[in-house]
């Protein structure tokens, strides 16, 4: 596998509160995989970097030489870009590893999209806040 791309999301229910993380990847525009996950209580910017952190893990674990990432967060895609400075101590640690894993690539870009272009992620990011949801109903 050369090149993937990856469309990926982070949702948060409060600001912080519940999170998940949605990814989905493609290969010559034909799906390749789809994760969500329950990240446990964090903001919104703070799933959006871990949606990407994921997405960069898995591009790495498919063995892909070139990354183009979609993300919705205006936020993240100009820090990773270098346009914006990470000012927030809690977004730092995750923004140097998002850095990191991005670099172990051959050719990484990542752009914004609007909302409308990612709904896919965006549906993962909330199954993942849902399978919390649903295992929290289950328990009463």
């Amino acid at each position: 596998m050369t090149e993937l791309t990856l469309f990926i999301d982070g949702a948060s229910r409060g600001n912080p509160g519940p999170a998940g993380i949605g990814i989905r990847i493609e290969a010559d525009g034909e799906l390749h995989a789809e994760y969500c996950e329950y990240i446990g209580c964090a903001t919104n910017n703070v799933a959006e970097y871990r949606a990407l952190i994921k997405g960069l893990e898995m591009a790495a674990d498919s063995e892909a030489n070139r990354v183009t990432v979609f993300s919705d967060s205006e936020l993240v895609v100009r820090q990773m870009n270098g346009a914006y400075k990470v000012k927030s101590g809690g977004l730092l640690p995750l923004y140097q590893t998002a850095r990191k894993l991005s670099r172990t690539f051959d050719g990484f870009q990542i752009e914004h999209v609007r909302r409308e272009q990612n709904r896919e992620a965006d549906r993962l990011a909330n199954q993942g806040i849902a399978t919390k949801d649903s295992a929290d109903t289950s328990k009463k």
